[in-house]
């Protein structure tokens, strides 16, 4: 389908699915701070709607049988909103009287999703400027090889196409001053996260150390951003941003003294230290040091230096449910050490037949995993093992797919036709992800001969991953 088609057909069908709402309920009948969301989702991946908060549930609707839902709210508070069919969610903004509807293909969630009704305008700009982001993240990668002039030259170009584009939609539309701490957070932010990108990787894709080369106002950006905007403590754009900040500010560049995993440490109580001296908001800097502690426990697996990492995050952090599920996982890693068996989840073959995770190995074994949302990673790790199947003969390999989706996992694999890879799909993320920590796409595990675990946390793009299978 051609983009021109598939924009007209959700246009035709946002707009069928609006005149259906606001033919049953008049604008004039929507008291002050009342709210109304409904839409419509084709191919849902699950049955109901979620409606969050800060990233609290604060209802849920079953679809129904044409797959419609329905909201309203007798109270809503004007605010940034999300609301989710799972596993992917999208932001929705409300202000005082907003009555908003929605179409959705949860098979291409976002580039499909369009905003009708009152409000519309700015949801829909929203969504446009995500996109944009999305879309200009899938270039990125080339222009981090650029010397640092010509990089700059780069970004800043499509900083000032996406600021005409921001400033004629702000005229345009005249949004709130609320409204437009959100829409300038996610043009600015996107354009700042490169900046902090830029040393690092292009260090990593060029072996080019820039660090001392880099202006000194380089970072002046920093100085105008307020770290305690509470409303930006569960919004992707500044989240987001402050962990690559982090890493960039925390990084122990120079040292000839300290092993990886000390280093990791060390970087990452770094971490925790900035944290608690730039956030002084509760709500920010508890989630900021959330996704610290959330990552590194997946990435360092060294059980002292865990432990020596959590002690200081529970200093720190006031969050006790967070604290919780951060000895929870903490806990899991520790049944993930080498030699020890991997915890046992249930699979599905592509005939539909479930099997036990326990009974997919049976030689020396490299699981990894895909999702068909990320297209260029799911060939790119397939081929990168068919090449290593040929390398080391001796190996089973094993792609386990994150997807709900039975039928389209099938198609997928039909298409490509990865031979000499064995295929399975999970049946409950949730299990796996407790089980076996899976948080993010990019992991590996390698089991050894017996079925035991040589590695639960390596990636096979690591330079030094062929290393582990010798």
């Amino acid at each position: 389908m051609t983009d021109f088609i598939k924009l007209k057909f959700i246009v035709i069908t946002t707009i069928s699915v609006c005149s259906t709402f606001f033919s049953c309920k008049k604008t004039a009948d929507i008291k002050e701070y009342q709210a109304y969301f409904g839409g419509e989702v084709t191919n849902p991946t699950s049955q109901y709607i979620l409606f969050l908060k800060d990233s609290e549930v604060i209802d849920s609707v079953k679809l129904d049988e044409k797959n419609r839902f329905f909201f309203s709210f007798d109270s809503l508070a004007p605010g940034l909103y999300s609301f989710k069919n799972e596993p992917e969610y999208q932001y929705i903004y409300f202000d005082k009287n907003d009555s908003l509807m929605v179409h959705i293909d949860a098979k291409d969630f976002d580039n499909s999703l369009a905003f009708c009704g009152r409000g519309d305008q700015k949801n829909n700009f929203l969504m446009e400027l995500y996109l944009k982001n999305e879309a200009d993240k899938n270039t990125m990668f080339s222009l981090f090889e650029y010397d640092f002039d010509k990089f700059n030259t780069k970004i800043d170009s499509t900083q000032k196409a996406n600021t005409r584009f921001y400033e004629s939609k702000k005229e345009e539309i005249k949004w709130s001053e609320d409204f437009d701490k959100f829409a300038k957070a996610a043009l600015d932010f996107n354009y700042y996260t490169k900046k902090e990108l830029y040393p690092k990787v292009h260090g990593v894709r060029t072996g080019v150390d820039v660090y001392e080369k880099i202006p000194e106002n380089y970072y002046a950006f920093r100085k105008e951003i307020n770290f305690n905007e509470s409303q930006f403590s569960d919004y992707a754009p500044f989240i987001m941003y402050v962990s690559h900040m982090l890493n960039n500010k925390a990084t122990i560049l120079y040292h000839n003294h300290l092993t990886d995993v000390d280093k990791e440490l060390k970087t990452n109580i770094n971490k925790l230290n900035i944290v608690d001296t730039l956030i002084k908001n509760e709500k920010v800097k508890n989630k900021i040091l959330n996704n610290i502690a959330f990552q590194y426990l997946l990435e360092d697996q060294n059980v002292v230096n865990n432990n020596i990492f959590i002690d200081k995050y529970y200093k720190l952090s006031s969050d006790k449910s967070h604290k919780n599920e951060i000895l929870k996982i903490g806990n899991a890693i520790q049944l993930l050490r080498p030699k020890f068996e991997l915890p046992i989840v249930n699979l599905i073959d592509a005939n539909g037949k479930m099997i036990s995770s326990d009974k997919i190995s049976t030689k020396e074994t490299v699981i990894f995993f895909w999702t068909q949302k990320l297209s260029s990673h799911l060939e790119a790790t397939h081929k990168k093992l068919l090449l290593l199947k040929q390398k080391y003969p001796n190996y089973q390999f094993v792609a386990v797919n994150l997807d709900k989706d039975q039928e389209a996992w099938t198609k997928t694999l039909a298409k490509y036709k990865f031979n000499g890879i064995s295929e399975y799909r999970c049946t409950d993320f949730e299990d796996l992800k407790e089980k076996w920590a899976i948080t993010k796409v990019h992991r590996t595990i390698i089991l050894d001969k017996k079925g035991l675990i040589k590695n639960a946390f390596t990636n096979i793009f690591d330079v030094k991953f062929e290393e582990e299978l010798k």
